[in-house]
């Protein structure tokens, strides 16, 4: 269970104490690849450097980003954290249960763990580009948790199954990773909307149930690559339909 596949990324963080309490506590818990998403603040400004302490050398390392893909192509797995619960936003773990699932998935590529603004949390479709979602179960008057003291939790959760469960990682299956997940749902998105199985003014409510299934199934590329072919099969003969109807995308 290889702790430097796993990434933190914090999106349009506006607090430079925030962004190096951070690095603080990825410090503590042994993880070392920060991702910034278009940052309000400056991460090396002085205030960022004190909180960070001994783990300035992490805010140097920092990688910016212009948006959140960006952040995610290279990653195999993703989990969002968010507070706010509706028709997308299902099927939570809490941050035991999502480090006891992401631990295993760490032999296999690398894992992502991203934390949203400071005020507004993340937006539906930055959630999209995450395969799980991750709530903490706060019962106090005040719901949502400041932006470090999130990632401590969550950080001191894969930290102690890490130590518990050294080992027993599942080796040898290599995940998808999110470029190659959203190229495969691009292409179902444009097959399902070709044959008439999307609500065209609509097509994203049934896309993110797809989702959600294949989030929890955590594709490998062997999978993804055998459902594009699916996805692939049912051009080829929706083309030959057409054809033979003498209409060019199958709407009339």
């Amino acid at each position: 269970m290889n702790l430097k596949n796993l990434s933190v990324v914090l999106v349009e963080s506006r607090g430079e104490r925030n962004i190096g309490s951070v690095a603080r506590a990825m410090a503590n818990f042994g993880v070392t690849d920060l991702r910034l998403v278009a940052p309000k603040v400056d991460h090396l400004d002085d205030e960022a450097r004190k909180m960070a302490v001994k783990a300035s050398v992490l805010l140097e390392q920092a990688t910016v980003y212009p948006d959140l893909q960006a952040a995610l192509n290279d990653c195999h797995f993703a989990y969002a954290t968010t507070r706010r619960f509706g028709k997308y936003r299902v099927d939570f773990h809490h941050p035991d249960s999502a480090a006891a699932q992401l631990l295993p998935l760490l032999d296999s590529g690398r894992v992502a763990m991203v934390f949203g603004r400071e005020d507004k949390g993340l937006k539906t479709e930055e959630l999209d580009l995450c395969q799980r979602l991750i709530t903490i179960p706060t019962g106090g008057s005040i719901a949502s948790m400041n932006l470090a003291q999130s990632v401590v939790i969550c950080l001191y959760e894969v930290a102690k199954q890490h130590g518990e469960a050294c080992g027993k990682g599942q080796k040898g299956r290599r995940l998808a990773t999110v470029e190659d997940l959203e190229i495969l749902f691009a292409h179902m998105r444009d097959t399902f909307l070709k044959i008439r199985y999307l609500n065209h003014q609509n097509p994203e409510h049934i896309m993110r149930s797809y989702r959600q299934i294949f989030g929890r199934a955590a594709l490998d590329d062997r999978e993804v690559r055998i459902l594009r072919g699916l996805v692939s099969e049912i051009d080829r003969v929706e083309d030959e339909r057409c054809a033979l109807l003498g209409t060019d995308d199958g709407n009339d």
